[in-house]
């Protein structure tokens, strides 16, 4: 591997991997849609285009052939918010994820490195259990789920090497999204009630440098056809990943267990297995839970001064 586009590298996720892969020497090609980037900054070994990937023909038109030998995929509307409820909008997100592997084909790609999610688990375990009712919320996920069965296919039609990698839950520094640890840090912070379910759902949570360092490794090292899980390798009850972030930093403000209640899917710990990226890829996390969320935690009150 030696240059390598990353849609979406603009993006929360995407902009930490650009920089990982400009650390580790591979020239980079960002793509996303706003004309000045708000995160990236100019470096040596960075070109930056403003193209919108579910436009192909622009994509294609505007990238030289055989320049380039990986394609990270981070592109992906609606990752946050009410449009992860959209159906329209997340099966169009699907679509757009194997249109843009069939361009980085037609680029001289060898490898497609694509961002998925545990969701697509969680969302075959709500799917495929009798009598289940799964809420909206799983639209996102199964955007990704399709997305992942349909490049499957593609990719071994066409001839590019396919990596999976799915990501747990990503949090740190950069986030501004309403995801579980921003909405607890800032409830710490407006030294709000922390009111939580009772917590006995398994959960795993990666701070942001890991993940990029994850991608770089699945990028280099992994085998094609496969899913990589990335997380911390220390999945647990959510319960005691609360209480971890509690202790360190609101130790007065005691979380309240069990006042919201809890309609998703509870995976198994082996859902969260860690061992295929660390044995093919050589990846380990180095950021503790209790180190991101505090530095989480800092960057979030530099914003209200």
């Amino acid at each position: 591997m030696k240059q390598a586009i990353i849609s979406g590298a603009d993006g929360f996720v995407g902009s930490y991997t650009v920089q990982c892969f400009l650390d580790n020497g591979i020239k980079v090609l960002a793509l996303d849609v706003v004309q000045e980037p708000r995160r990236l900054k100019p470096q040596a070994g960075l070109d930056y285009k403003c193209i919108d990937v579910s436009d192909v023909q622009q994509l294609v038109g505007a990238i030289p052939v055989g320049m380039y030998d990986t394609f990270i995929h981070f592109a992906w509307a609606g990752s946050a918010g009410p449009q992860r409820t959209d159906y329209n909008l997340q099966m169009q997100n699907a679509l757009n994820t194997v249109e843009c592997m069939k361009a980085a084909k037609q680029l001289g790609c060898q490898r497609f490195v694509c961002a998925g999610s545990i969701m697509e688990r969680e969302v075959e375990a709500a799917v495929h259990t009798q009598g289940s009712h799964p809420g909206m919320g799983y639209i996102y996920g199964m955007g990704k789920l399709i997305a992942h069965c349909l490049c499957k296919s593609v990719a071994a039609q066409i001839g590019i090497d396919l990596l999976w990698p799915m990501i747990t839950n990503a949090y740190g520094v950069g986030e501004l999204s309403p995801r579980f640890v921003n909405t607890t840090l800032r409830k710490i912070i407006n030294n709000e009630p922390l009111q939580f379910t009772a917590g006995t759902q398994n959960y795993d949570f990666v701070y942001v440098t890991d993940v990029a360092r994850a991608f770089y490794a699945v990028a280099k090292n992994g085998i094609p056809f496969k899913e990589y899980l990335i997380g911390s390798g220390n999945a647990r009850p959510l319960k005691e990943f609360i209480i971890e972030m509690q202790h360190a930093l609101a130790p007065h403000n005691e979380p309240l267990f069990g006042d919201v209640p809890f309609t998703g899917t509870n995976m198994p710990l082996s859902a969260f297995d860690t061992s295929d990226i660390e044995q093919d890829c050589e990846f380990k996390p180095e950021v503790s839970f209790a180190d991101g969320t505090r530095m989480t935690m800092e960057w979030l009150k530099s914003l209200k001064n």
